[in-house]
């Protein structure tokens, strides 16, 4: 028998993301009705599974026009993943220069992840004009309302000089930040930073961290910085990174997937 709920059963949006974990397409369910509803919060959720196809059939226009929907209630991140949609052709043909115009809302609108958003097309050109200072300013602003991956970016502008003075004190403050945040750059940042002081051991354990939540584009890249490294211990890591790669990928020899 199917899962059905009342009118008055509809849960608020913590509730639905709680039951997302436990029971996908009993959530599914239950988000469908909540959105029905005018619950902000689930129609942003439904946005979210119908793009990823979670609990319920993927359906990215859909998952757009319901990101749509919540936007227009002022949902802060359902602007953004509007921004995220028009990027990278989710439901829609990729419109950088539309991407940014969400974003930009969102950033306005004080979320962190749409000046960090925002701030990689102003970094990259793409879809505005490069911007480096307005990138480092929206990647200063993230960082300090406490977003990883912004802390990481914000401490290379620091660390290379880059329309900022050099500060490597810094730098390495905002890399140990983003690391103990959860971000996998910033934990790999935070680590070449303790293996040029010598502090092997520590480094190796933040890249053993980075190596269970690092994507595949990272991956790839920093395992052939690991294996330029002049200390052995570092040097060995890149060939775990290469062997998780190969997993990730679909490469892995028979006797990795036992």
């Amino acid at each position: 028998m199917s899962f059905q709920l009342r009118r008055e059963e509809v849960l608020d949006g913590a509730q639905l993301s709680a039951m997302l974990e436990e029971s996908p397409a009993r959530a599914a369910q239950a988000i469908l009705l909540a959105a029905g509803q005018g619950i902000v919060d689930a129609q942003a959720l439904l946005g979210q599974i119908l793009l990823d196809g979670r609990g319920i059939a993927q359906d990215q226009p859909l998952a757009l026009r319901w990101f749509g929907i919540a936007a227009g209630q002022g949902h802060r991140m359902s602007r953004n993943m509007l921004g995220r949609c028009h990027e990278h052709g989710w439901g829609c043909v990729a419109d950088a220069a539309v991407a940014a115009r969400h974003y930009r809302m969102a950033a306005d609108a004080g979320l962190d992840w749409g000046m960090y958003n925002l701030a990689n097309l102003l970094a990259t050109g793409r879809g505005v004009p490069e911007d480096q200072a307005g990138a480092l300013e929206l990647y200063r602003r993230a960082a300090e309302a406490g977003h990883a991956k912004s802390m990481n970016l914000l401490g290379r502008y620091l660390e290379q000089g880059r329309v900022c003075p050099t500060d490597l004190t810094a730098a390495h403050d905002w890399y140990r930040r983003s690391a103990e945040g959860g971000d996998f750059r910033g934990q790999f940042s935070h680590a070449a930073i303790l293996a040029e002081a010598g502090r092997l051991e520590e480094a190796v354990q933040w890249l053993d961290r980075a190596l269970v939540i690092g994507n595949v584009k990272f991956l790839q890249v920093a395992s052939e910085s690991l294996a330029d490294s002049p200390h052995p211990q570092i040097r060995a890591m890149a060939e775990a990174y290469r062997q998780r790669l190969m997993v990730l990928t679909g490469e892995a020899p028979a006797l990795h997937r036992a």
